[in-house]
């Protein structure tokens, strides 16, 4: 007799399908791919005030690139220097540390390079690094695989670069441009393109003596700049802002400054051509006006703001290619972008050029961030930052270890939306250097509503202000009787800003009778 197999296998089929049902096999175990190392792109000019920038309300210029990386990631509105002064301000972002502990106090002394510095910490976790342009630190740069830096302050017209291999060596064209240039240059052929890479590019514009692009000379043509309410300050009421040498009226430089005249050695042909082209007829419209008191007053404003607003259409045009340059290679997704520049910059408020003091217009600087895998397009964070908190927030966002010596703080957790609760309540301020321009040394603190100054080495003296009811900052308010519990506050607020960041200096003025 045939055997019936049929039954015992549909049986076993069936207890398959039960065990398969009721027992799901274990799948193998999934390894999670590392998550990818963000590249950081760091742009970082030179005394670019906030009211030459559109993204911050600016009345007198579009700048369209420097707003994109805004509009399409953060604006800062909060963010302020610790020391208004080109080489100062760099020594705080590289080290994350104040200018009494990195040492770097003004612009005469030269910069410990060899100092622990985020570029170090990247480096020591696979970033690949580099500085292109502005240093200004009289040091050769440390922790970069490759730096090409101007001497000093640099040039404007076919500047010099002085190379790792020791060298100096001229380019040919406009520093903005040139720098640029050298940046992608990098980023497209000279980087190790299995690394992520850490790009600082230092922009010499608008630094003075503003020497615009040829290209940019005629951009304001006919343009009539308002004149700053605060223009003609009489300084009442504060002595420091009286004693100093930075008023567009009187301490500018007719021939450097204005261009009256002026002759640039190192221009090729066609430079020259457009120049005198430009500057020729205006100096000598100027003699033959031959204008004095507030009429000379008022056209040296103009040529200021022609001049230095010619620089920023540049420097922000070279932004703009920085960040096509990412397009095209699609690294925008994994790119952290940064604008900043080391301070802000007086544009005639109170009559003045240039920086230095804590006041609002120079202590307060611009900065944009754009990340697409963190932040949110059109994100606005109004947080108290400084200067010292770009590195921390550099190495959290590589994943690298924050050292303990670093006095800022990362940014990072603002950007996670985490609560800004224990976020700090007030920013410090110490500037050092009684040199050029005249400006009293000077340290305080700064909170959202108030800020309180120490002015001292030329008699000690303070300034309080309340920036709510006085954002321009004209009515110091320290000796109103009614201000004293308020001013006992922020002097106790300041003496802990000052033991928290070991500033002997200010202790031992604050602990003055």
């Amino acid at each position: 007799m045939r055997s019936n197999t049929k039954f015992p296998i549909q049986l076993g089929l069936f207890s398959l399908l039960f065990f398969i049902a009721n027992f799901p096999m274990v799948q193998p175990r999934m390894v999670k791919k590392p998550e990818q190392k963000p590249n950081i792109l760091i742009i970082f000019s030179d005394d670019h005030a906030l009211a030459a920038i559109s993204a911050y309300g600016s009345p007198y210029i579009q700048t369209p690139n420097i707003d994109r990386i805004g509009r399409e990631g953060a604006l800062f509105r909060n963010m302020f220097c610790t020391n208004s002064l080109c080489a100062p301000s760099r020594a705080a972002l590289l080290t994350g540390k104040l200018s009494h502990v990195n040492g770097h106090r003004d612009n005469l002394s030269r910069f410990n390079a060899g100092q622990d510095m985020f570029p170090k910490r990247l480096q020591a976790i696979g970033y690949q690094t580099s500085w292109i342009g502005k240093w200004h630190l009289e040091a050769n740069p440390q922790y970069f695989d490759y730096w090409t830096v101007l001497p000093g302050q640099g040039q404007y017209y076919n500047p010099d670069f002085i190379e790792m291999d020791g060298q100096t060596r001229r380019y040919e064209g406009y520093a903005t441009d040139i720098t640029t240039d050298k940046a992608i240059d990098w980023l497209e052929r000279n980087r190790d393109k299995s690394k992520p890479f850490c790009l600082v590019v230092g922009q010499k514009a608008p630094h003075r003596n503003w020497l615009p692009d040829t290209t940019d000379l005629h951009a304001f043509d006919g343009v009539k700049f308002n004149i700053p309410p605060t223009f003609y300050d009489d300084y009442s009421g504060r002595i420091a802002a009286g004693k100093q040498e930075m008023n567009v009226y009187r301490d500018l430089r007719v021939l450097e400054d204005l261009k009256v005249g002026y002759k640039l050695p190192r221009m090729n042909e066609a430079q020259r051509k457009a120049w005198n082209a430009y500057y020729e007829p205006m100096a000598e419209d100027f003699k033959r006006q031959n204008l004095s008191g507030k009429a000379l007053d008022e056209w040296k404003f103009q040529r200021y703001m022609n001049d230095y607003l010619g620089c920023v259409r540049s420097l922000d045009r070279n932004i703009g290619r920085m960040l096509d340059y990412l397009d095209a290679q699609q690294l925008s997704k994994n790119t952290v972008v940064i604008y900043a520049s080391d301070q802000g910059f007086y544009l005639g408020e109170h009559g003045w050029f240039d920086k230095r003091f804590m006041y609002e217009e120079s202590q307060h600087m611009p900065f944009l961030m754009r990340y697409p895998k963190l932040i949110k397009p059109g994100t606005q964070i109004d947080a108290l930052l400084m200067g010292i908190d770009f590195a921390p927030t550099f190495l959290e966002l590589a994943g690298a270890p924050i050292p303990a010596e670093m006095q800022g703080k990362s940014i990072v957790p603002l950007l996670r939306k985490k609560s800004s609760k224990n976020w700090r309540q007030q920013v410090y301020y110490h500037y050092y250097e009684k040199g050029e321009h005249n400006v009293m040394k000077h340290f305080g603190i700064r909170t959202k509503r108030y800020k309180l100054i120490r002015f001292y080495d030329e008699g000690e003296f303070w300034e309080l202000y309340d920036l709510q009811k006085d954002p321009q900052e004209m009515q110091n308010i320290y000796a109103d009787p009614v201000n004293q519990s308020l001013i006992a506050t922020l002097k106790n607020q300041l003496r802990d800003l000052a033991i928290g960041y070991a500033d002997s200096e200010a202790i031992n003025l604050l602990n003055e009778k």
